[in-house]
């Protein structure tokens, strides 16, 4: 399935595996494009697995990842735009690429049924969240209709929260989620639970 979830800065992501990443996966990567005389500029994903022999890619996109880009993107200060005009410039090594402190986290509303067989077409009531501070709500499989906003895919809506750490940014998200209704919701309770070593969201 397409992610359910996710939690930047991501916790298992410490320095070392980042120098490890560089080396042996992000810089080869670059040169084998380079060496074959396809010059890259964009966004280039990587999907990375940890395993007991360091991290594996399990596949590329170019494009940014989903729902990874909604916490990681909230917490960017400085403009996309730039640093995107900078990328297609070839001056991106001359940009200071900020990020504001804290952390975001994402979870994936869905259709029950979903990756398979689910059903669209239900209204979504989004106004009970509409008061909360530091949440942004992303559309995926939604569709209007006059002036309803219904269903219409497996993965519906991206709620993001931010706040000052991972784990207020992971209640913070859970409790706009609880705010979000429409029929036959489903999203998962354990978004960063495994990494901050606590509880899915609604056990105690």
């Amino acid at each position: 399935t397409g992610g359910m979830g996710a939690l930047a800065p991501n916790p298992y992501y410490d320095a070392e595996t980042a120098r490890i990443c560089m080396e042996q996966i992000f810089l080869p990567t670059m040169a084998a494009m380079n060496a074959e005389g396809r010059k890259f500029k964009g966004c280039l994903y990587f999907g990375l697995m940890l395993t007991a022999q360091g991290p594996k890619v399990i596949e590329y996109n170019c494009r940014f990842g989903d729902p990874e880009a909604q916490p990681v993107l909230s917490l960017l200060q400085t403009d996309l735009f730039e640093i995107m005009l900078a990328v297609e410039e070839e001056r991106l090594g001359e940009m200071e690429i900020k990020f504001q402190e804290g952390a975001a986290c994402c979870v994936v509303m869905a259709s029950k049924g979903y990756p398979t067989h689910y059903d669209t077409g239900y209204e979504i009531a989004l106004s009970d969240a509409n008061s909360l501070t530091n949440i942004k709500v992303y559309q995926a499989g939604t569709r209007r209709e006059g002036d309803k906003l219904l269903t219409s895919g497996g993965r519906v809506l991206g709620v993001t929260a931010v706040a000052a750490t991972q784990k207020g940014a992971v209640h913070a998200a859970y409790g706009a989620v609880e705010k979000i209704h429409f029929a036959n919701a489903y999203y998962r309770r354990d978004i960063g639970a495994r990494a901050l070593e606590i509880a899915p969201y609604g056990e105690a």
